[in-house]
């Protein structure tokens, strides 16, 4: 065992608890990375108290120690010490839901087998109580002659023990008797053991059965599901707005007291318009990115997501895929980032592949603020059934559209150039529960930092780039020109307009002209930088963010030709074009480190982009005419 700082390894199967007891243990004291040479997750943190410390290391979800996943794999491949670059742990820390312990001794014999030291952590010891089972503790750890602990993660109940034993893990014995080695006789070993530890039988309750047959059923569970992602995104567009709203005003004072304070000068400017305003355009969609991280872990902890992924699975297995990929598309509606890294746990190469590839397609949070300029602008607040309006209407349709057109493109791969059987779709049905709101908010400000580490780079590399683009060379302005002209003539007269000029004989087909292309070239560092550099191209002089006011100015007419500055007809082939276009650094950097190589970002990103392309065609000309 190590001399300093004893590794302890957690490994159990997906909805065992063992995230809620890794982050009960740990706090905000872990760290995610990746394991050398692939791109699963690897999370570690230090449990500490006082001058004594342990670090635990939280492995990916399994079932078994046959691995079917990338993630699978290499769980079982670091507690065989077999990872190349990565310490064999010092102890293991076996995780199993005390409800469906039959379902998990198997493995449980697998990790003794071993032969290293172990515990055992059984969780929902409360959940086996309330519905009248009983697990004799100290007959169990008799049996396996390993140290055995119950705990309910979520309420600490169990933890303080738990503790005090990773201290000690340097006294966890080896098993006294191991199971044989094949695995029948694994599960009759699990079976007779379960006999003589078990008091009372555990069975489903009565309202997991009666909620099941409803939200599992052919039709009534497509219907709930349907309401529940209305509910999911109305839910966000509407309670995040509050505080976007707050974030935006604090942003944008930022950087007028930039602006006023400081002394004019290209260094000013390249803070307050370039950084402040540029990193804020991501910054501001911080809290609806948070609402949909908390209420996709709140579903998945409560167990009806895996209940879900049954329900999509009809669906996905006419297009040739999985119930796994759906968790994968859904994460995507945050930021396609967590969702092509969510396709790990997919097992067939082919269905991830092609995960992979349509996964874009969902409306991340990056469309959003595009979206909303576009419809405030060009789209009648005319109500159409109660309080649905004709603009709510036409953000359900992009959203769709997207949607289907994820759905489609992967029935066409999957029975082309990525043909091949999928693998059959199992996933243990959790029982219900209200998820820890601790853990809970723990993982939801993990995810929103890596989303901001990772993107806020692009980001402030993006915008620091754009600011120079659009402000040199430096032009002087035409005598007597006002704030805003003198503004408009630098931009006009910028190396950004002489990019935007140069994409005319590519966009005007679809009715863009070098402004639109100039917000386009920021787009494809990040869909967010869209309404912030169009912002500055048409030379608005309010807060970015407030859209009714830049959506009118986009109406108005343009004072050299008398016409709008952007006719419908050019926006709704602008919400087309984003709809489809692979509009994403970071997407197209993760793709590549998924897939391992060029090949597949590239070829997203060309017949995305392509799609695009005629997908604004077909809309402008059908507009215009």
């Amino acid at each position: 065992m190590s001399a300093q700082t004893p590794t302890i390894a957690l490994v159990g199967s997906p909805n065992s608890g063992k995230t809620t007891l890794f982050n009960a243990l740990t706090g905000l004291r872990a760290k995610t990375g990746n394991y050398p040479g692939v791109t699963v997750d690897r999370r570690e943190g230090i449990c500490r108290d006082e001058d004594r410390k342990v670090r635990l290391v939280d492995l990916p979800g399994t079932y078994s120690l046959h691995a079917i996943s990338e993630d699978e794999a290499v769980s079982v491949q670091v507690l065989k010490g077999e990872f190349a670059g990565v310490e064999a742990p010092d102890a293991i820390v076996v995780v199993a839901d005390a409800t469906t312990l039959e379902r998990s001794l198997p493995m449980i014999a697998e990790v003794l087998l071993l032969g290293r030291p172990v515990l055992l952590a059984l969780t929902m010891i409360d959940e086996l109580k309330a519905r009248g089972g009983d697990i004799d503790l100290f007959a169990l750890k008799r049996e396996l002659g390993v140290p055995v602990i119950g705990v309910v993660g979520n309420r600490g109940l169990g933890v303080a023990d738990l503790r005090e034993q990773l201290f000690d893990s340097a006294s966890w014995s080896a098993p006294k008797s191991l199971p044989a080695g094949d695995a029948e006789s694994r599960f009759a070993w699990a079976d007779a053991l379960l006999e003589r530890v078990t008091r009372h039988p555990v069975s489903a309750s009565g309202l997991t059965r009666r909620l099941d047959h409803l939200l599992l059923h052919p039709v009534f569970g497509g219907l709930i599901f349907l309401a529940f992602v209305t509910f999911f995104f109305q839910a966000i567009f509407s309670w995040a707005g509050p505080a976007m709203d707050a974030f935006a005003g604090v942003l944008d004072d930022a950087a007028d007291w930039t602006l006023a304070t400081f002394p004019a000068s290209w260094a000013t400017s390249l803070l307050a318009d370039g950084i402040i305003r540029g990193v804020g355009a991501v910054v501001v969609f911080v809290p609806q990115i948070a609402l949909l991280f908390a209420l996709i872990l709140f579903f998945e902890a409560s167990g009806y997501m895996a209940r879900a992924a049954f329900v999509v699975d009809r669906i996905m297995g006419w297009v040739g895929l999985e119930g796994r990929c759906f968790v994968a598309l859904l994460s995507s509606y945050a930021c396609a980032v967590p969702g092509v890294m969510a396709t790990r746990t997919i097992p067939s190469p082919k269905d991830r592949l092609a995960t992979i590839l349509v996964a874009p397609f969902a409306t991340c949070s990056a469309r959003l603020p595009v979206y909303a300029l576009l419809i405030s602008a060009f789209v009648p607040a005319t109500p159409v059934i109660g309080p649905i309006t004709m603009q709510g209407l036409t953000l359900m349709g992009l959203y769709l559209l997207g949607a289907v057109s994820a759905i489609l493109f992967a029935a066409i791969f999957k029975r082309g150039m990525l043909r091949g059987a999928s693998l059959p779709f199992y996933m243990e049905l959790p029982p219900y529960r209200f998820p820890s709101l601790s853990s809970l908010a723990i993982q939801v400000w993990r995810r929103v930092r890596i989303f901001l580490v990772k993107a806020g780079r692009v980001i402030l590399v993006g915008s620091i780039v754009l600011w120079f683009l659009l402000n040199f060379p430096t032009s002087e302005p035409p005598a007597g020109a006002t704030e805003a002209e003198a503004a408009q003539h630098q931009i006009e007269n910028s190396l950004a307009a002489d990019m935007g000029r140069a994409l005319e004989p590519v966009f005007a087909p679809l009715g863009y002209d070098w402004r639109i292309n100039i917000g386009l070239i920021g787009s494809f560092a990040a869909r967010e930088l869209m309404v912030s550099t169009m912002a500055q191209v048409y030379a608005y002089e309010g807060d970015a963010e407030e859209v009714e006011g830049f959506a009118d100015l986009l109406t108005r007419a343009d004072p050299a030709t008398g016409q709008p500055m952007m006719s419908a007809a050019t926006g709704f082939s602008l919400m087309v074009f984003f709809v489809y276009a692979m509009l994403c650094v970071s997407t197209i950097a993760v793709v590549k480190r998924e897939t391992g190589g060029w090949k597949w970002p590239l070829f997203q990103l060309g017949y995305m982009c392509g799609v695009a392309w005629i997908g604004a065609f077909i809309t402008y000309q059908i507009a215009a005419s």
